[in-house]
């Protein structure tokens, strides 16, 4: 199983939400302040940056998000509250069990090339109902209905790696799945040389985000 380790581990001390108008310029700074966020959260305790009038206002002309963040459609991990930012922090790119198209990828891309955010996070989480579906689709040999099967295809190889691992199949999954996705981005020639790509696993339990990989 692939080891798991903090996100603030790999990052810098400040763990500030950043003022606006301000952001990290690197990736190690961007995850510190994604992890400080994350902290806040599980301990239930947000302080929810970012959401005033003069935050909107000023969003509202331009904006300068520090990362961006590739996660599921799964109505209990939204990033902007599991990670405690507010407007204009992050880009966020949601689908299910964040499976990688052509838009997520132009969407990425426009992030890096356009925006020039320092980090990209792919963000699986425990429980990921995709996952579980494709999970039940390999083991039955019954396909996914409708559009589904796309979600099918795109998952299905982070599905057989998983079976290489102990323990529950499902989260495993989940985990080669991010993993995937990161190293599909990394392989990216408009992303490699421009960006940090992570990936992470979201646990709903304890609310705690932690990098995979």
């Amino acid at each position: 199983m692939p080891a798991r380790r903090s996100i603030l581990a790999a990052a810098l001390p400040s763990t500030r939400p950043a003022a606006n108008g301000h952001r990290p310029a690197s990736a190690s700074a961007a995850l510190a302040l994604l992890d400080a966020g994350n902290r806040r959260y599980a301990a239930c305790h947000p302080v929810h940056p970012h959401s005033d009038l003069g935050r909107r206002r000023a969003v509202a002309v331009t904006q300068h998000p520090f990362a961006c963040v590739l996660g599921c459609v799964d109505s209990r991990v939204p990033p902007e509250l599991v990670f405690d930012q507010g407007l204009g922090d992050l880009l966020t790119i949601r689908t299910a069990g964040a499976v990688l198209d052509e838009a997520v990828l132009a969407s990425v891309q426009f992030a890096v090339a356009e925006l020039r955010v320092p980090l990209v996070l792919v963000l699986g989480h425990e429980r990921c109902g995709a996952v579980s579906a494709v999970v039940e689709a390999v083991r039955t040999a019954r396909p996914l209905p409708g559009h589904l099967a796309y979600v099918q295809r795109a998952l299905t190889p982070a599905v057989y790696a998983a079976r290489r691992h102990s323990g529950d199949w499902v989260d495993n999954a989940v985990r080669e799945s991010a993993l995937q996705a990161r190293r599909r981005l990394v392989a990216e020639p408009e992303l490699a040389a421009s960006v940090r790509v992570a990936a992470g696993r979201f646990d709903l339990d304890t609310g705690r985000v932690r990098l995979i990989g």
